[in-house]
């Protein structure tokens, strides 16, 4: 199967991270993984990958802090990261794109968000768009008999 893209996966949940790396690998993606913040900061340059995923909460340093050294960081800057996080309120939604995320997806999620939000931010999956109320057809006057 040819890779469709190449993938970091950042978690420190090994179970999530693990899962994480089965359902894309299965979906066709090329995945490396990091369990911390500064394991990813050294494998984002090594990897080049085109998507990474972020999880936000981590010790040592948290995703906040590695999103703000890879937008930092010309060499990184440009890579699309989606947000994976528990922490999935609306003010972390706000937090995370305003740090620099260009996608947000909240734990528990299927294959098919994930998925979604990978495809967005390669640009290969238009966006969502609320569909149009469907027009009411004209109503014609009763004739008369």
């Amino acid at each position: 199967m040819t890779a469709r893209g190449q993938i970091l996966a950042i978690d420190d949940d090994y179970d999530c991270l693990v899962m994480v790396q089965h359902m894309l690998r299965q979906m066709g993606f090329a995945v490396s993984a990091a369990r911390s913040g500064a394991e990813a900061l050294a494998v984002v340059a090594s990897v080049q990958p085109d998507v990474i995923l972020l999880d936000l909460l981590m010790p040592e340093m948290d995703g906040f802090t590695v999103l703000e050294k890879l937008k930092a960081n010309p060499a990184t800057r440009s890579i699309p990261v989606v947000i994976v996080s528990a922490r999935g309120q609306d003010d972390d939604l706000l937090a995370g794109y305003v740090a620099g995320a260009e996608y947000y997806v909240s734990k528990p999620f299927t294959s098919s968000q994930l998925l979604y939000g990978i495809e967005m931010v390669l640009g290969t999956k238009p966006p969502m768009i609320a569909a149009e109320p469907a027009t009411p057809d004209p109503v014609e006057p009763a004739r008369e008999h």
